[in-house]
């Protein structure tokens, strides 16, 4: 079986940048540009590539490792264009900014302010330096603040760039201490299904379905439309103090209830053997969402990708691996037979059209994903599935785990998903 794997994260930021840096900052990226154009012209020209370095750095206007880095990338795209056989030659004539790639404590630093905030600066240009603070997740945040003050961390490059107009730090961080099994070297997938109301497990191994659960979280989307139905009123009213306060509680809440959800996936998942997290590939969802526009805004708000984040953190700091799978038909495939129709799920009911088994519907979806991690990422055929365990239902609220009722449906083999509650047997 292959290595375990130091664990690596890139953690993405916003630059809240100070004065008028910003526009300093956006020059530096279009010298980047023509950096890497410059680089890629003169490899195809022929030019001996140990010389383009310092060729190129003659010219630039950057300090020098970042130039540096940005030659290391663009010879990078050359070299991957002569050994893979799909992979296009690059372009010399890139057209948008070009990120900034910088080694930490030589391009760019960090460091915790007095006031908790994580402090930037970025060798933009020779002896013009761009400063401010960093915003984004509370989960990024808290790796890097945790990475500043540890010696099991190291801080590596990052790339300052720009994404929709805005100024975004993109920074690897590599815990030495710990390491991540490699995905193919495990004996159980676990699926997760996360929709607007709970989170779906299915754990399979080469044997069968080891175990379901259903975890239920119906306050976040209750609260989410509880805060957004009080931002509208003060808005009207006029009191944008106020909105902002209320935005910051919400994130709080949801926040919280997130870092719990998270952390109870990867417990359950760690009772079996080797296991896999594996999770639907959402990163497009949104853009082809288009349902009316109060289901619109329903479901742009609720946290897929956060939860998806935070149990993949949470998992690799328990040496778990994860991974992630196109989500086609997963919710419309049935797990038994493999028909595929979009008529056989009516809301939390799946009834299969084919062969008549029913279940709940996203815990067939969950045996589905954990199905294709499977055929994606193991050694291991998918095993027979004749019949699944009942289903199981907990509640996540502040203090943990509570009773709750699940929906309750005749299975294909008579026996009734009779929703036995409890984290446990």
């Amino acid at each position: 079986m292959t290595d375990s794997q130091a664990l690596v994260k890139t953690l993405d930021f916003q630059l809240d940048i100070q004065s008028d840096n910003e526009s300093l900052l956006y020059d530096a990226t279009l010298e980047a540009r023509r950096v890497y154009n410059e680089t890629i012209r003169l490899a195809k020209q022929g030019v001996d590539w140990d010389a383009i370095p310092d060729r190129v750095a003659d010219d630039a206007n950057l300090v020098k490792n970042t130039t540096q880095r940005v030659v290391a990338k663009a010879l990078g795209m050359m070299e991957n264009y002569y050994e893979c056989d799909d992979f296009g030659l690059p372009s010399h004539t890139k057209d948008s900014v070009y990120p900034l790639r910088a080694n930490y404590e030589e391009g760019y630093n960090l460091s915790l302010s007095g006031d908790g905030d994580v402090a930037f600066r970025i060798s933009a240009k020779p002896y013009n330096h761009v400063k401010g603070v960093l915003k984004g997740s509370d989960a990024h945040l808290d790796i890097l603040k945790t990475a500043l003050k540890s010696d099991e961390w190291k801080i590596g490059t990052a790339e300052a760039l720009f994404h929709n107009e805005n100024a975004e730090l993109h920074v690897n961080v590599t815990n030495t201490e710990q390491t991540v099994r490699d995905k193919q070297d495990s004996r159980t997938v676990v699926g997760v299904d996360v929709n607007e109301d709970n989170v779906a497990l299915t754990a399979l191994s080469e044997h069968g379905v080891k175990d379901t659960l259903v975890i239920e979280f119906p306050e976040i989307k209750f609260e989410r439309h509880r805060y957004f139905t009080m931002r509208k009123r003060v808005q009207n009213a006029g009191k944008d103090s106020i909105h902002d306060t209320l935005e910051g509680r919400e994130e709080r809440f949801v926040h919280d209830r997130l870092h719990k959800m998270s952390r109870h996936i990867v417990e359950w998942s760690q009772q079996f053997e080797k296991p896999c997290i594996v999770f639907e590939d959402l990163k497009e969802m949104r853009d082809g969402l288009d349902y009316g526009t109060r289901m619109n805004r329903r479901l742009h708000h609720l946290p897929f990708r956060a939860l998806q984040f935070l149990t993949s953190y949470k998992a690799s700091f328990e040496g778990v691996p994860t991974a992630w799978v196109n989500p086609k038909y997963t919710s419309q495939r049935c797990p038994m037979c493999g028909h595929t129709d979009r008529a056989n799920r009516n809301k939390k009911r799946f009834k299969c059209r084919s062969c008549s088994h029913q279940d709940h519907s996203d815990r067939g979806a969950s045996v589905n994903i954990a199905v294709k991690g499977i055929k994606k990422h193991q050694d291991w055929n998918v095993p027979a599935l004749n019949s699944l365990p009942v289903v199981r239902t907990v509640r996540r609220q502040a203090s943990g785990a509570v009773d709750a009722p699940t929906v309750t449906h005749p299975t294909a083999t008579g026996r009734r998903t009779d929703g036995r509650v409890g984290v446990s047997e």
